[in-house]
């Protein structure tokens, strides 16, 4: 490869990084985002149950399920984008 090539190369690698980077501080965000709203979900089960306690109607059981499940896919989106980390990293890593 000749030199001009080589620096050329580095260069797009230098800007690869940097680009997976960026895109990296966005999941970052999201990642805040995704436990904001997993406390704010958390936050409404409790005023939920303090709202209704007592109550044996289906539909309150049935909406603590529903916040409780959203809560786990919330979880589950986050681990999503921990490995997603991980694994961009383990790519720049290798360039």
């Amino acid at each position: 490869m000749k030199p001009a090539q080589e620096a050329a190369r580095v260069a797009s690698v230098a800007e690869l990084r940097a680009a997976v980077e960026a895109a990296l501080q966005q999941v970052t965000e999201g990642q805040q985002a995704i436990q904001a709203a997993k406390e704010k979900l958390g936050e409404a089960q409790q005023s939920l149950a303090a709202a209704l306690d007592g109550s044996a109607n289906d539909a309150v059981g049935a909406a603590h399920a529903s916040l409780s499940h959203a809560e786990q896919q919330l979880e589950d989106g986050f681990n999503a984008t921990v490995a997603a980390v991980e694994q961009a990293h383990t790519y720049t890593a290798s360039l």
